[in-house]
């Protein structure tokens, strides 16, 4: 059998087979440290109370480079959070850094609105190259605001603008950003409970979640019964839904738990919509650029969309959003949409060294390869703890869906969530040198989103250290009980 080495004394299998014994790395930092707890303290009385990471992870970080990141105490962490998936090739790559450095000392502008520059068209050109023919001959392209609920606000005006309706069709469990038209698409019910007035006539259909079936069927199905669902919905005169501006979904919800959707389901909602002439919005903010082993998630499936949504990757660490479209869509005036920040030089440089860089070193094929490694481990570690309900997801983006065996289940058999117990995971592996996030219902799925720089070794780290962690937390908990 080859084996790889990883961590001192311990061995890893190629994916498929079985794992050597686990090495047991000890819990090193007591967190927040020393030096560390100073900043937490500043932050903690001057931010916002809607700061949310370093409440889960009370870091003060001080240097990163690659998938790594050292803390003011000096302690060094695998970071499996990388800006929300922003961090493609990890922090502070020499060839982003290059790329930036080279524009500044070009003495090229850093903000230009929407004037092009060399430096926009070659960003653009690339962009261009790298989506499917199919879509790319017809495609159009709006700069936005610099985060990706910018896009999701302008494919909104634009498809209510292209169409003359007003209504909008999204999915429950979907996270499309945090601004008002932004919230009013997403499922979390969390932040939307104390806002009122958000964006009327979103309606939120049930999204193919096995593990969870909205309609208690799962599995194949669970996806046609919901497809049947829509189009009944779409041609029924009673529904009380009127013809939508546009249907939004992610390919893979993220933040809702790393739900991926099975790709004949696409596929159907895809010729749904068509044959209705309804825009399919897909978002791909947070899987665009290779994260899920395509360079666009919709690839899976071989659709083309009217819509797609980048930011995150794109900008190669920097502020970057863009809606890509059809060109029938393309009915807005000029000035229809705007943003000052939409003229990111920095960033487009930056973009476009990432994406070239992940094409030429075939980042986003080794991201499925990779994905795949880590998932065979995970795989391993849930036949061990029964509380891990559920592995999933696409390349590098990966769920584990922790739940309460203790707990009655409901008449699918999936047991309760387990916050509580997913908590516990995650700041165990911190504790161990691994940044994690979690997600879901109930924020009860510990989330992978390595940058795609990451090792075959550095895989089989994180495995490692998540399996101790599992192991500490499961019995932490049983002792408490």
């Amino acid at each position: 059998m080859q084996q790889i080495q990883h961590g001192p004394g311990t061995l890893a299998p190629t994916p498929g087979e079985a794992l050597a014994p686990w090495s047991y790395p000890e819990p090193e930092n007591t967190l927040p440290g020393p030096r560390s707890l100073p900043y937490l303290e500043r932050q903690a009385q001057r931010e916002s109370n809607a700061r949310s990471y370093p409440r889960r992870i009370p870091l003060a970080i001080r240097e990163a480079q690659g998938i790594y990141v050292t803390d003011a105490d000096g302690q060094r962490y695998i970071d499996c959070l990388a800006g929300a998936g922003t961090l493609a090739l990890g922090h502070n790559h020499p060839v982003v850094i290059e790329a930036m450095q080279r524009t500044l000392a070009s003495k090229s502008p850093l903000h230009t609105l929407d004037l092009t520059t060399p430096i926009k068209d070659e960003f653009v050109s690339a962009l261009f190259d790298s989506l499917p023919a199919e879509f790319a001959q017809r495609a159009r392209v709006q700069f936005c605001g610099p985060s990706g609920a910018d896009a999701v606000e302008a494919a909104v005006k634009l498809v209510k603008t292209a169409t003359g309706r007003r209504s909008m069709l999204s999915f429950q469990g979907g996270y499309h950003g945090m601004t008002h038209g932004a919230l009013s698409l997403t499922g979390n019910l969390g932040p939307k409970t104390a806002i009122a007035g958000l964006m009327g006539e979103v309606h939120f259909l049930p999204y193919p979640y096995a593990y969870r079936c909205p309609l208690g069927l799962g599995g194949e199905l669970g996806h046609r019964a919901i497809s049947r669902y829509i189009e009944n919905l779409l041609d029924d005169p009673e529904s009380g839904v009127v013809k939508p501006a546009g249907i939004i979904l992610e390919v893979v919800q993220g933040e809702g738990g790393v739900i991926p959707a099975p790709v004949e389901w696409l596929r159907e909602l895809r010729r749904i919509t068509r044959d209705r002439q309804i825009p399919l919005i897909i978002d791909e903010i947070q899987t665009g650029w290779g994260r899920t082993g395509k360079l666009y998630a919709f690839e899976h499936a071989g659709i083309t969309p009217d819509v797609v949504l980048l930011s995150k990757a794109i900008g190669g660490s920097l502020p970057l959003s863009v809606v890509l479209y059809d060109q029938s869509l393309d009915q807005w005036g000029p000035g229809a949409h705007a943003g000052t920040f939409r003229g990111n030089q920095l960033a487009m440089a930056a973009g476009t060294a990432t994406l070239q860089y992940l094409q030429e070193h075939h980042l986003v094929e080794q991201a499925q390869t990779l994905g795949d490694r880590l998932m065979a481990h995970l795989y391993q570690v849930q036949a061990e703890f029964p509380a891990l309900g559920e592995v999933r997801g696409r390349g590098l983006m990966v769920g584990v869906e922790v739940v309460n065996r203790a707990a009655t289940p409901n008449f699918q058999g999936s047991y309760p969530a387990h916050p509580a117990l997913a908590r516990h995971i995650q700041a165990e592996c911190l504790r161990r040198g691994l940044i994690l996030e979690l997600g879901g219902r109930h924020g009860s799925v510990v989330r992978f989103l390595p940058p795609l720089i990451v090792t075959a070794t550095d895989i089989d780290r994180i495995a490692d250290i998540f399996h101790s962690a599992v192991t500490a937390a499961t019995e932490s908990l049983e002792a408490a009980a």
